[in-house]
């Protein structure tokens, strides 16, 4: 009998202490969720105002109010979207996007002009290339190369050394440059139609 108490004492000390342990991360986690979605959501007011070249102010608040002052949301059934407004009138639009990479899926943001010819800008949001290859796309040289960029025909994108090139790839990494320009073409060409559908054009 003593023997079965022995065994059954650290049973019973591991399962209290992993029910323990399992309360206090919930609590934590379920504490934090607000938090997580403010930063999520700042992080997304950050992006739009960047591939729109507004730039960010330091302050959370600030930034906020800079947002909420200069954009416009909009949901339909097939596209959210943004509108870049000023007391002139609209400047531009900005959509999601979201495609395959090497390793996993490639998201951000691109503002468009309003006869949607011109890239405003280009933001990525999440990815998981390489680190120090197709992770370069992060990079302020990669992505200012989008900013005023003309897409008025298509392939939109295209990478040199092509004759046609209109951006520099990422050396050494092929693939992740493929995958962004498939990404940004098919995405465009989605985005022209929708355009034209929605009467966005000028």
């Amino acid at each position: 009998m003593a023997k079965k108490k022995k065994i059954l004492y650290p049973v019973l000390f591991m399962i209290g202490l992993t029910a323990l342990y399992t309360f206090i991360l919930a609590s934590i986690n379920q504490g934090s969720l607000e938090i997580i979605k403010q930063q999520e959501a700042l992080a997304e007011q950050k992006s739009i105002l960047y591939v729109f070249g507004i730039d960010a102010p330091d302050s959370n608040d600030a930034t906020t109010d800079l947002y909420t002052s200069k954009i416009e949301t909009v949901e339909t059934k097939t596209q959210s979207y943004y509108i870049y407004k000023t007391s002139d009138g609209i400047k531009g639009y900005a959509f999601p996007f979201s495609g395959k990479g090497l390793w996993g899926s490639i998201s951000g943001h691109i503002a468009l002009s309003t006869d949607f010819k011109t890239v405003l800008g280009l933001n990525f949001t999440s990815h998981s290339e390489t680190p120090g290859l197709g992770g370069r796309i992060d990079e302020d040289w990669f992505k200012d190369q989008f900013r005023n960029l003309d897409v008025s025909a298509s392939p939109y994108v295209v990478f040199r050394p092509s004759d046609s090139g209109n951006v520099d790839a990422i050396t050494g990494a092929t693939l992740t440059s493929k995958s962004v320009s498939t990404i940004l073409n098919d995405f465009m060409a989605d985005i022209d139609t929708f355009a034209q559908k929605e009467g966005l054009y000028d």
